[in-house]
């Protein structure tokens, strides 16, 4: 399905000119390299354009990035190969970078031979082509001796930047036009390649996605973007053991993968992670999506309510206000495809919309997962888990970020910046199974996997930090499975967006309860206090509530007489809102709680926590993240 579906992108890609034509690469290209009429370098500018890149910690950081230009399609054979017209250093100029100089010999005779052979390739493709820009680049490869260019300042002073950079040529004067772009250069070239293309391969066969009997991909093309992966790209398809091959066939021919098919989905796989509105990280594991339609309208659309912003919609707030609206829109039911375009004259809902998991290892890539849907349902269950993770009534995009950091132990940053909490060790990870589980849930609105409730749960038990998203997500999967615990022969609860006075679940209750407990005690105190009740007994209340209650009434009968003496303005509503929620529990505390009555205890504790007595204050402290 994969492949397929690539290689129907790059038709859809092809038809808007967005991908590169057939016989021709992208290549990044950092400097240009001028010569003069005589060949000899004139000076070498850079021709990057500076982009703010929003970092992992928030922060925005201008970066240079090279330009994306057309070459003749590159070569991707291991060992020693020139290009026609040559973008690499070592091959241009037939030098090492060594420190803070330059040497044209090593241990292995590389830079001397990959010299030699851009020399050899191109003087042969430009004889019989004339121009200015080609004669300047005849005389160029005539004339160049490593040996005496040791001491080069234009290359020196291009520092470290050298070994990794890609060059182009032009002609002082006119440095716009490039050689690679010179009519004589793309006629010669095209003509070349399409004559390439007419030969019969080595290995012929029915393709596997085509149908059609044609040339057979031997190596396939490089997939370049892909977190953690090398840069000179790895391979989605390939064969590297005998072991793995069939019927004596070689390689990628045990694919059935023609060379046409190959190279339009490495072509549209290679553009979509270009590409910062069709791709993003979940730890080591790169997320790509993509519409059947070529554009980035539905992409970016996905990405604000999974990530909480975009290119387009860079504001959370702008974003917040587009969940509130499409929520509003499918409040009894879902959103029609009607009412998606009212949303968003931009959006089709009957459009295919694909998203892939991919993971680097080695020079290998390997496919996580891969979900289809069409774009209308899999943007309302996008929504939908939003509206689901909302503890309060301020409605607000749960990034993905956040809820990875919030199944990792916290702790309070104290380095700055807005975050309340932060991880507290930076070498812990969450499980990735979890996060493509979740994941697929959400965009299939499948029940959530239990992964999700124990993780949270266990976190809080060990920091003890209920967060608005740790909240949030444990309310999801309750409101997730609702009918999973009616068919259980649970009582059935409605789980609202903010405090539900009427909710008798017993979890909750001991949750509201216990958020109660912990208030009478710091409104007694008469300074703010370094631990409460939550740092001591919140493991034993989940766990035993029962037997940590009778001990904790003890302590709040204590409390309340101190707020009766010293504030008896508070005295009478912590009092009532005891009482309220101990007549709900009719006196009596269960032994244990179940996991899902602790997803309960957690709600009810974040949510009462939000309307104790003194309301404002304590929506200030417990408002973040």
């Amino acid at each position: 399905m994969l492949i397929k579906a690539l290689c129907d992108y790059y038709d859809v890609l092809a038809e808007k000119g967005l991908v590169v034509p057939d016989g021709y690469s992208k290549v990044p290209i950092k400097y240009k390299i001028v010569l003069t009429p005589e060949g000899k370098i004139d000076k070498i500018i850079s021709c990057q354009k500076t982009e703010i890149q929003v970092q992992k910690n928030g922060k925005e950081k201008e970066i240079l990035v090279p330009a994306m230009l057309d070459f003749p399609k590159r070569t991707e054979k291991p060992g020693i190969e020139s290009n026609t017209i040559e973008h690499r250093p070592l091959y241009i100029f037939g030098l090492n970078r060594d420190k803070d100089s330059l040497n044209p010999q090593d241990r292995t005779g590389k830079a001397v031979k990959s010299h030699q052979a851009f020399v050899e390739r191109n003087l042969a493709f430009i004889e019989g082509l004339n121009s200015p820009s080609i004669d300047a680049f005849r005389h160029f490869l005539q004339s160049w001796k490593p040996e005496a260019e040791t001491e080069n300042r234009h290359i020196l002073d291009l520092g470290k930047d050298y070994a990794g950079a890609g060059f182009a040529f032009c002609l002082v004067g006119n440095p716009d036009l490039l050689l690679q772009d010179d009519p004589q250069i793309k006629a010669k070239w095209e003509r070349a390649y399409v004559q390439s293309q007419s030969q019969p391969g080595e290995y012929q066969a029915q393709c596997a996605i085509t149908g059609e009997v044609s040339d057979i991909a031997r190596i396939h093309s490089k997939i370049k973007g892909v977190a953690g992966g090398a840069s000179t790209g790895g391979g989605l398809i390939g064969f590297n053991n005998s072991s793995e091959n069939s019927y004596g066939n070689d390689q990628s021919y045990n694919s059935n993968i023609s060379e046409l098919a190959m190279r339009k989905y490495t072509e549209a796989l290679n553009y979509i992670l270009k590409q910062r509105s069709h791709r993003m990280i979940m730890d080591d594991i790169t997320v790509a999506f993509w519409a059947m339609d070529g554009g980035d309208e539905h992409e970016m659309a996905l990405q604000e309510f999974l990530m909480g912003q975009s290119e387009r919609k860079p504001d959370a707030e702008v974003v917040n206000a587009s969940l509130k609206s499409l929520l509003e829109r499918g409040m009894h039911t879902k959103v029609t495809t009607g009412e998606l375009k009212a949303f968003d004259a931009d959006l089709d809902g009957n459009i295919d919309f694909y998203i892939v998991g991919l993971k680097s290892n080695s020079s290998r890539i390997s496919v996580k997962f891969i979900y289809r849907k069409k774009f209308l349902d899999m943007l309302w269950n996008v929504a939908k888990f939003q509206d689901e993770l909302q503890v309060s009534k301020e409605v607000r995009v749960v990034p993905l970020s956040s809820i990875k950091m919030n199944c990792l132990s916290l702790k309070e940053n104290t380095g700055g910046g807005n975050a309340k909490y932060v991880p507290r060790s930076r070498d812990e990870k969450i499980d990735p199974e979890l996060l493509s589980r979740l994941l697929k849930s959400i965009i299939y609105g499948y029940p959530y996997p239990k992964a999700l409730l124990e993780t949270v749960i266990r976190k809080i038990k060990i920091d003890r930090y209920v967060t608005k998203t740790r909240a949030g997500l444990v309310k999801a999967y309750l409101m997730n499975h609702m009918e999973e615990n009616k068919e259980e022969n649970h009582k059935k609860e409605e789980w609202k967006v903010g405090l539900d006075k009427d909710c008798c679940d017993i979890g909750y209750l001991c949750g509201r309860l216990f958020a109660v407990l912990e208030g009478i005690q710091e409104t007694s105190a008469e300074t703010k206090l370094n631990s409460t009740i939550k740092d001591r007994y919140y493991l034993s209340v989940m766990e035993k509530p029962m037997m940590t209650f009778t001990t904790l009434e003890k302590l709040s009968s204590a409390h309340m007489r101190k707020i009766r003496n010293k504030k008896p303005g508070m005295y009478k509503p912590y009092k009532m809102l005891q009482a309220e929620i101990m007549d709900k529990l009719e006196g009596n505390f269960p032994k244990r709680l179940t996991l899902e009555e602790q997803g309960a205890f957690v709600v009810g504790y974040y949510q009462q926590t939000l309307r104790l007595p003194r309301e404002k204050k304590r929506e200030e402290e417990q408002g973040g993240k």
